[in-house]
């Protein structure tokens, strides 16, 4: 059975994480990563900064695959040009296609998509995400765009086929996801 691909999307270093913020989710950066690790799913990040690259990191110290998608078109743009850190996955795959292009490819290369925390290019993640009907994890109290996620559905009003789940706990919301995502039998 294939491995369920789940793309963590938040706040990078350029979205102004103040240290207070990076200290206070620094322990569920580790606990989302710990929890994907545990399901034994494959991780997707933009291959940046701030929550994503904690959560690529304590992942992998739980022997999780991380799998970075680069707006770079090389290793060179990705360091220099983007200023993004070559160690925060096991692969990298440099798309040439800038952020918000490499932000379609994080999205459809996801069963599940879950939001911790994040300003702009989260929110052009949750968007793409929702108008494409996928399960979207939003890990609340993680400020940012993810604590504005209701208010947005709400706002917009546009029925989508997919799915948002919301939990403070890690552990729980990548369950429901994960649940969610399972295909659901006749009985």
């Amino acid at each position: 059975m294939r491995k369920p691909v789940v793309g963590v999307m938040g706040a990078s270093e350029n979205d102004a994480l103040t240290e207070s913020a990076k200290a206070r989710l620094k322990r569920l950066a580790e606990d989302l990563g710990a929890a994907l690790a545990k399901h034994e799913c494959v991780l997707i990040t933009g291959a940046t900064t701030g929550l994503p690259d904690l959560v690529s990191r304590a992942f992998r110290d739980h022997g999780g695959l991380a799998l970075g998608i680069s707006p770079a078109e090389n290793r060179q743009e990705h360091l220099t040009r983007y200023g993004l850190p070559d160690d925060g996955a096991d692969v990298i795959i440099y798309t040439g296609f800038g952020l918000k292009g490499r932000n379609v490819i994080n999205v459809r290369s996801a069963d599940i998509v879950v939001l911790f925390g994040g300003a702009t290019g989260t929110l052009n993640e949750f968007t793409i995400a929702y108008d494409e009907g996928k399960i979207i994890g939003v890990v609340e109290g993680t400020g940012g765009v993810a604590n504005h996620i209701r208010e947005i559905i709400d706002f917009c009003k546009k029925p989508t086929r997919g799915m948002v789940v919301f939990d403070k706990e890690p552990e729980m919301l990548i369950r429901k996801c994960l649940e969610a995502c399972r295909p659901k039998r006749d009985d």
